[in-house]
């Protein structure tokens, strides 16, 4: 019986979306085209908040074809009035997979600036039309791009690049793609509606396929400062993330290619020569002294690959197993993964120790991590059972774990530090859920910053009742660093808390007119899935839920128990206009006389009292 031996293919990270959209929320033309809008519009708010600038987004939707029946294609442009992107970075912004600034660790509306290649990349694959990228950053010169990506490379091809004046700064993304307006239309009026609420700063227009133009402007002049980078909660890490952080903390690895090997003949005076393998060895040896770090690492590492020039170019250096003294590189001729043993004797181990092993523990805790000092740094050392000096890179697997391990486990972290968020606001969310629903009550709250694995957050969350609001409540709103949530609801955190409330204590009973607006900032959303449209049911995160909701519905209960008195006082005004005049026809008619009393003067001094009362309660209530 022969062995199949198994092929394992390494693909680019756009090859990997084309195979997986539905992860990303592209599954099919209806979904798609809503998904691509979300994620225009998310990246220029997101433009505009990080530079202070009070947005202006104008979303079109245009149909190429309008007589043909849905699924069609569709173009779809996204302006703004942001900083732009500089034209030497558009090209692997727009153009290249897993390519943006979103990885630092800060509160932004998407989660890795993936989405909009995604929608790009999707736009591609219905219609093979590229993308076009307008950028200007200084508001004189604009930037036009015609880009295609080349999914197996995942970079971008650039098939048209002009230039011209333009009065005004900001960046325009147009894309055609596959998608069903007929369905998705009315998910795409909600977001923006939805997005318009929850980002009153910002004036919205979206032109639809239709030829109707819905305008949000903006209500509020002041823009929520900007969140800032900041680094890393110890909380937060797992071992995948401190080897990442091992590496980034280390002396690079130098690129064994062909730049590098030249360099390397330079610096040993080899320019013309093809030396053995032992000569070169011998000629470093003599101008140790004088090399350059880089180059005497990759003198390091020809000493254990025992390769002359020549099969060093056919080479690439994958890993250098410190604790296993094993040095790992591909063979581009043999189309494999290959090791060898390093000797711990050799004074070239040193080297590579010094450059592999990067910096001791409590400086890696000091430098890379938010809110630990030195002596925090040494008492966590004591605690996690290492010593101090420890150098990160060689550690072992093992130690690795019991480190992520004690990172979660040690008590005396300071708590993560929240000026990473944006928060809303009370003030402007109030505001915005009075414009939109015209309630008779309305009452908001913003939680103090919290933190699950790590990750600040900050809930923020409103409840309106009565005046133009539908019954059949509670309707709730969820948004998520400042994005609405319109998919899945079924299944997010949010539901489940105000499913799980019980109404009836809080006086509220059958299908009333009642809203709930909540919204989740942090720099760290635990969506479900990657299409952004559920938030897991973290325990902390449900807490701060829970409390925010109790806190409001119990001023709602309170408003409630006044509006029913109130109630009550104006029933009994009525009650009393109603009976007196009857009650002084039949005391006259007892009295045998013909003249009633002057009850109207009874009515009008006496009754309105409780009536105005019950209309001041009401008033004074409504406006708390």
């Amino acid at each position: 019986m022969s062995s199949i031996k198994e092929k394992f293919n390494q693909i680019s990270p756009s090859e990997f979306f084309y195979s997986n959209r539905d992860l990303a929320g592209f599954s099919n033309p209806t979904r798609s085209l809503y998904t691509a809008v979300r994620e225009f519009v998310e990246n220029a708010l997101d433009a505009c908040d990080q530079k202070g600038v009070l947005p202006e987004v104008h979303l079109i939707i245009k149909a190429v074809d309008p007589e043909k029946s849905d699924p069609k294609s569709y173009i779809l442009t996204v302006k703004d009035n942001g900083p732009g992107v500089d034209a030497k970075h558009v090209p692997l912004a727009f153009g290249t997979v897993l390519y943006g600034s979103k990885f630092g660790l800060k509160q932004a509306r998407g989660m890795f600036g993936l989405g909009a290649t995604m929608a790009i990349l999707y736009g591609q694959i219905t219609t093979n039309k590229p993308v076009i990228v307008k950028s200007s950053t200084d508001g004189k010169t604009q930037d036009a791009f015609e880009l295609l990506l080349d999914i197996q490379k995942n970079k971008p091809i650039i098939v048209k690049h002009t230039t011209k004046e333009v009065s005004k700064k900001g960046l325009s993304v147009s894309i055609c793609l596959e998608g069903d307006y007929s369905k998705a239309g009315i998910k795409i009026r909600d977001y923006v509606y939805e997005t318009s609420l929850i980002t009153p700063y910002a004036s919205i227009t979206f032109d639809d396929p239709k030829g109707q133009k819905f305008h949000h402007p903006r209500f509020v002049k002041e823009i929520p400062p900007p969140p800032t980078i900041i680094k890393p909660h110890p909380h937060g890490i797992d071992v995948e993330r401190i080897r990442r952080m091992i590496v980034e903390s280390q002396f690079e690895i130098p690129n064994i290619d062909d730049v590098m090997i030249e360099k390397v003949r330079k610096d040993l005076g080899l320019s013309k020569q093809n030396l053995s393998f032992i000569a070169i060895m011998e000629k470093a040896k003599k101008k140790w002294k004088s090399l350059s770090r880089q180059v005497r690492v990759v003198i390091s590492l020809t000493s254990f690959l025992k390769m002359d020039f020549e099969k060093l170019n056919k080479i690439r250096i994958e890993d250098i197993d410190m604790p296993n003294k094993k040095l790992f590189y591909w063979d581009f001729g043999d189309s494999q993964s290959k090791s060898v043993d390093m000797d711990p004797e050799s004074k070239y181990y040193k080297q590579l120790t010094n450059t592999v092993q990067g910096e001791p523990l409590t400086t890696f805790l000091t430098k890379r991590f938010q809110r630990v000092g030195p002596t925090t740094a040494t008492k966590f050392a004591e605690f996690a059972g290492f010593k101090p000096e420890k150098r990160m890179g060689a550690m072992t697997n093992q130690e690795l774990v019991q480190l992520s391990d004690s990172l979660q486990k040690f008590d005396d972290f300071l708590a993560p530090d929240p000026s990473c968020l944006a928060p809303l606001g009370e003030e402007p969310l109030e505001k915005g859920i009075k414009k939109f629903f015209k309630p008779d009550f309305t009452a908001v709250v913003q939680r103090p910053a919290s933190a699950y694995s790590g990750f600040p957050f900050i809930i923020e969350m409103g409840i309106a009742y009565g005046g133009e609001i539908k019954s059949g409540g509670p309707h709730v709103y969820r948004y998520a660093n400042r994005i609405p949530l319109l998919y899945d609801e079924g299944s997010d955190v949010v539901l489940k808390v105000v499913n799980d409330t019980d109404w009836g204590r809080y006086k509220i009973k059958g299908e009333p007119p009642f809203i709930i607006v909540s919204h989740i900032c942090s720099t760290r959303i635990p969506y479900k899935t990657a299409g952004k449209e559920n938030v897991a049911d973290r325990q902390e995160i449900e807490r701060e839920l829970r409390l925010a909701l109790q806190y409001l519905s119990r001023k709602l209960a309170a408003y409630m128990s006044k509006r029913g008195q109130a109630e009550m006082a104006k029933k009994r005004a009525n009650l009393y206009a109603k009976y007196i005049p009857l009650i002084a026809q039949f005391c006259t008619e007892l009295a045998g006389k013909k003249k009633e009393p002057n009850y109207k003067k009874l009515l009008e001094e006496e009754i309105p009292i409780d009536s105005k009362k019950a209309i001041e309660e009401e008033n004074q209530i409504e406006n708390q």
